[in-house]
């Protein structure tokens, strides 16, 4: 183990930046893990970490956890891992993970497609639900929230291990795909009960959601077999689009061949 007290120790402005830019992942070739569930998630799908980094207190109580993953274990005190951390309450350690861009859209696969979502929270619930209801690839267009950041990593709670994710793609990328394309609107196309009562929903497809105040695009909408609508009964003019496309993917998971 490598103790660190040093705020100006350049290992430390490294993490800082992996820890608090949210792009910063793109050019380091590496992104931040931090907290033990998100660490065993990873570890869980086969990640193994490049760095440990664990905070004095956790180290006495513990000594190293996370023995044998890597020879690069870092000690560093409680308010200097505070510093790198963008949580409210941190947690007293993480992981820098090697990462690498992904080019190869899977034309078969069942998908999820994200049109410029610019929240963080949006996007990792998303990931989430994609994981949960079985659509193993996520298309990011361009001016979607960096997958990778750290906040997108946090709310989707370790799901990017389990999914093939493309970023900063254009829709000639997703018109590539072979499966039927679905988009959402609020107010127009056939509603989704109606489509799960006709046995019309297919099960293996691509979801398309987009910018949550301009939705999906004209051309993308253009594309997609047809819009599709989730009545709302009580009378609100539209969803936030990640509890829609909870929604609609578990509808499409479940509807059967």
């Amino acid at each position: 183990m490598k103790s660190i007290s040093s705020r100006d120790n350049p290992q430390i402005k490294a993490w800082r930046r992996l820890a608090q830019d949210s792009t910063a992942y793109r050019k380091a070739g590496q992104f931040w893990l931090e907290g033990d569930h998100l660490c065993r998630a990873a570890l869980e799908r086969g990640v193994r970490p490049l760095q440990v980094v664990l905070t004095e207190s956790l180290q006495a109580e513990q000594g190293n956890p996370w023995q044998g993953l890597t020879d690069q274990v870092f000690v560093v005190p409680e308010a200097l891992f505070t510093s790198l951390s963008g949580l409210e309450s941190p947690a007293r350690m993480g992981f820098v993970v090697a990462w690498q861009a992904v080019r190869e859209v899977l034309p078969d696969a069942a998908t999820v497609v994200l049109d410029r979502l610019q929240d963080a929270g949006n996007v990792g619930a998303i990931l989430r639900c994609a994981s949960a209801f079985g659509y193993r690839q996520v298309l990011a267009i361009k001016g979607t929230a960096a997958l990778w950041s750290p906040k997108v990593m946090r709310s989707g709670m370790g799901a990017h291990f389990g999914l093939h994710l493309v970023e900063a793609l254009s829709e000639s990328d997703v018109a590539t795909l072979r499966v039927p394309l679905l988009t959402t609107s609020s107010h127009e196309g056939p509603f989704l009960h109606a489509l799960l009562k006709a046995s019309d929903l297919p099960q293996h497809c691509a979801w398309v959601f987009g910018h949550e105040g301009q939705g999906v695009s004209a051309s993308l909408m253009a594309m997609a077999r047809h819009p599709v609508r989730i009545a709302q009964p009580g009378g609100e003019e539209s969803l936030n689009v990640a509890t829609a496309a909870a929604i609609c993917l578990h509808a499409s998971a479940t509807a059967g061949p």
